[in-house]
């Protein structure tokens, strides 16, 4: 018999005995007692793209990977810090600061069986780049230059920036998942069906059934030697199309948790609910709008193109948001207004835009807003497509929108035509590509971070081959988030602010607010951990 399948049904029989023990109480893959045998059922209004990391970069597939897939590093609960997962060291860098080498935990195995070595490390990253997905978390690895497995436990990053400081963080972030060699195609998507059915996770948690956006079952992996074992034997999740029946599910106890989106009226109305819990963590999510830079009012693809005009429409509109407004009225302050690239808390934060746009104290100004038009000889009123999502980033999407509509549209220099499309197509129609310029001119997005780093609300967004992916570039910039990954201290500081204060003139992107991370349990719950490691990890929950 070959030694692959000698290998996967010992590891079936392996798995099995640990089920079985989970239903009494169990052990964690590393041999210590759990209290985990119960089945923890988790509620969420996301939407998952697919499962394979090289074709989708987005929260709600992310939250999928961190359960089934292994990281060289990660974060322990309550750290922002990268720890080793699946790799054996913290790492070293070169003399000469371009290559960081890892060494890998000896004897590591996906659940069916096969050996997780350096070589899938390696193929994991190579494919990831060979397909080249404009969907894809790929705008995260411009640093990494290339990647080699010299044995079996030793991988060697090639980075183009010395003594790179976010390269760690990468390694844990959506572009960081190790996949089998053996199970996915080294260049094209893999399905989700070959995925589940080939049992090609090395994280947490197998995935045993998966239907898309409908439900899936995790059953704790006994092969993972990582960061964070499971405490639970089984997580069911269950994907609902609106918040309003995932807050009654878990008022119901149909759901042990409820985790994104609920509507800040919901949460609310939660806090004052003696059968539940609300739990919060440190704010990382933006929201924002994005311009598309071809096919916005006199963008490049347009028969009237003028780079001019289409910057004084961007400057009007950032002139005439309200965002204290949209916070109190729309999100019931639970969420901040956001003048900043960065966030507040969070080194590199300077808010650039109070002061740039509408009256200088972060209230609006249609006057500002009118003369800004005047003066690129604009003709008003300026048609506005603004294209949004409710499914993905919730019901209040509607209300935040219609908002947004009626102050654009104070003074009369702006209308205002609002669309919204489900997630899964939406995340395909906003891209521009190299043979597209994409449908939507401005859309709305969202975005919870990588990694706890100034860099990631940075480089993901105005670098080459962005995650907007709203055909913006602006080679100062590129230049200066080059050298900044490879600074610190003051000097990495004044590098941020000088990217900050070139975007605040470009405005590829305006920024709106900033949000918390909320979750709803059943009070016999315990162990939801939301930290400024920003994942939502299933293997801490239990239940009493």
């Amino acid at each position: 018999m070959h030694t692959c399948v000698i290998r996967r049904i010992a590891a079936m029989v392996v798995a099995a005995m640990m089920l079985a023990l989970a239903a009494c109480g169990g052990v964690r893959p590393d041999g210590a007692a759990t209290t985990g045998g119960d089945v923890i059922t988790i509620g969420t209004t996301d939407k998952v793209n697919m499962l394979d990391p090289a074709g989708t970069y987005e929260m709600g597939s992310f939250a999928v990977f961190v359960q089934i897939y292994p990281f060289l590093y990660s974060q322990r609960y309550g750290s922002a810090e990268m720890s080793p997962d699946i790799a054996a060291d913290d790492g070293s860098w070169s003399k000469d600061g371009t290559e960081f080498t890892v060494k890998l935990k000896p004897g590591l195995t996906f659940a069916n069986g096969h050996d997780l070595t350096s070589s899938d490390v390696k193929f994991s990253f190579d494919r990831m780049r060979r397909i080249n997905s404009a969907n894809g978390p790929l705008p995260l690895l411009a640093n990494i230059e290339s990647v080699e497995a010299p044995d079996p436990t030793t991988v060697v990053f090639k980075d183009a920036v010395r003594n790179d400081v976010t390269l760690k963080q990468v390694l844990g972030s959506p572009a960081g998942p190790i996949v089998d060699e053996q199970s996915f195609d080294a260049g094209r998507l893999t399905q989700d069906t070959a995925i589940v059915g080939a049992d090609a996770f090395a994280g947490p948690y197998r995935l045993t059934a998966f239907k898309l956006n409908d439900s899936a079952t995790y059953e704790r992996n006994a092969a993972y030697r990582g960061l964070t074992p499971a405490r639970n034997g089984v997580v069911q999740v269950k994907y609902f199309a609106d918040s309003a029946n995932l807050k009654l599910a878990v008022q119901q106890r149909q759901v042990d948790v409820a985790y994104r989106t609920l509507t800040p009226t919901d949460i609310e109305d939660l806090r004052h609910d003696g059968n539940v819990r609300v739990v919060t963590g440190p704010g990382g999510e933006e929201r924002y709008l994005v311009f598309n830079m071809r096919i916005m009012p006199y963008g490049a693809a347009r028969p009237d193109a003028d780079p001019a005009k289409a910057l004084a429409v961007r400057k009007a509109m950032a002139d005439l948001v309200d965002r204290p407004a949209l916070a109190r009225n729309v999100y019931k302050n639970t969420v901040e207004p956001l003048y900043s690239f960065i966030p507040n808390g969070l080194a590199g934060h300077a808010d650039t835009l109070k002061a740039a746009y509408g009256d200088g104290m972060g209230g609006p100004s249609p006057d500002k807003a009118r003369r800004t038009l005047h003066e690129a000889g604009v003709t008003t009123p300026v048609r506005l497509d603004i294209q949004y999502n409710t499914d993905h980033y919730g019901p209040a999407s509607a209300d935040e929108y219609a908002a947004i509509k009626t102050q654009l549209e104070d003074g009369g220099l702006f209308t205002v035509n609002l669309q919204q499309t489900e997630w899964t197509q939406y995340t395909k129609d906003r891209v521009v590509t190299r043979t597209s310029d994409g449908l939507y001119p401005i859309y709305q997005l969202g975005w919870l971070p990588d990694y706890s780093d100034p860099d990631n609300y940075l480089s993901p967004f105005f670098r080459d081959d962005n995650y907007p992916s709203n055909g913006y570039h602006n080679d100062r910039v590129n230049e200066l988030l080059v050298r900044q990954a490879g600074e610190q201290d003051r000097r990495r500081a004044d590098l941020l602010e000088q990217v900050q204060r070139l975007e605040t003139g470009d405005l590829s992107t305006l920024p709106l607010l900033q949000g918390s991370q909320v979750a709803v349990t059943g009070r016999n719950v315990h162990g939801v951990t939301l930290d400024a490691s920003f994942r939502f990890r299933y293997a801490s929950i239990t239940k009493s």
